[in-house]
């Protein structure tokens, strides 16, 4: 039977980790840098390591949930040099396709399979075990790990080779920002005009303006709360890679790149760690305006 570890245990990456040893009947070994994380995960069944290094040595199925494309990159490589041939990497990180192509390859060399196998559904979803999980890779190591997948997401879908997950994720959140920055606009627009934003967001919630991130988000512009279910620096990350690669390709994104504008903006204002839909702040501040009732 492989054992099966898991690095990054925060916000998306506890949840995740906690479903895996609630629906795997597996032991599963996790590590996070933050000693509080993992004393949650052993309260609810996990076994805790002190560094990535027991993973990485004793798991034959490693998963990443990591926040920057370096760290990523800085992990597979660990695995790569003191992995067993044969382990399968399961990255549940938002990772730069240039980054996965390199790793994928790398990993290769050495007996060692990647999966770019990034999320959505923000905090509730990882939670909830309820997760669109993206995969890109090969399809006999995807067949693998698929059954595991499902102890984390409730759509786990196959898009093709290396990469295909990364960018499937990247049209998501392209698609994301672009959601909170037209609620955080419509709302800031409705409350200078008059509104009660409580009272606009009952009205509409149902209609075609609907969408998971107006009901998950618009909550929170009303109540001022901003604490992060997903951070601003995660989906500016994302953009970035967006941007990078639209680029590369000689196209331009030109709705996404002012979104990123935006979250660098938020960025220098102090707000990289609050909630991605802190976008508001940014019409809020154009508009002279405050949504919340708070």
């Amino acid at each position: 039977m492989k054992k099966i570890g898991f690095i990054g245990m925060g916000i998306m990456g506890l949840p995740m980790a906690l479903n895996l040893v609630k629906k795997s009947g597996r032991e599963i070994m996790g590590f996070d840098v933050v000693e509080e994380k993992r004393a949650i995960f052993v309260e609810h069944g996990g076994i805790s390591v002190d560094n990535t290094m027991d993973i990485i040595k004793s798991c034959n199925v490693i998963f990443l949930c990591l926040p920057t494309n370096d760290l990523v990159k800085s992990t597979i490589k660990d695995i790569i040099s003191f992995a067993r041939s044969g382990t399968v990497i399961v990255d549940l990180s938002s990772t730069a396709l240039n980054v996965v192509r390199e790793m994928y390859y790398e990993a290769m060399k050495a007996g060692i399979s990647l999966i770019d196998s990034p999320v959505s559904g923000g905090e509730a979803g990882a939670i909830e075990g309820t997760l669109a999980i993206m995969c890109g890779g090969d399809k006999e190591i995807f067949d693998e790990v698929e059954s595991l997948l499902h102890c984390v997401g409730a759509n786990v879908t196959y898009l093709g080779k290396t990469g295909c997950g990364a960018v499937a994720k990247l049209a998501n959140n392209m698609i994301v920002g672009c959601n909170l920055a037209s609620v955080g606009e419509a709302f800031a627009f409705a409350v200078k005009a008059g509104l009660d934003p409580e009272a606009l967001f009952s009205a509409i919630k149902d209609g075609f303006a609907g969408s998971a991130v107006l009901s998950s988000k618009a909550p929170k512009l009303i109540s001022g709360n901003y604490e992060a279910s997903a951070r601003v620096a995660v989906h500016q990350k994302d953009l970035k890679n967006a941007v990078q690669l639209a680029g590369e390709m000689g196209i331009e994104i030109p709705m996404s790149k002012m979104v990123l504008d935006y979250m660098n903006e938020l960025e220098g204002d102090g707000r990289i760690n609050e909630d991605h839909c802190a976008v508001a702040k940014i019409y809020e501040k154009r508009m002279s305006v405050k949504i919340s009732k708070n």
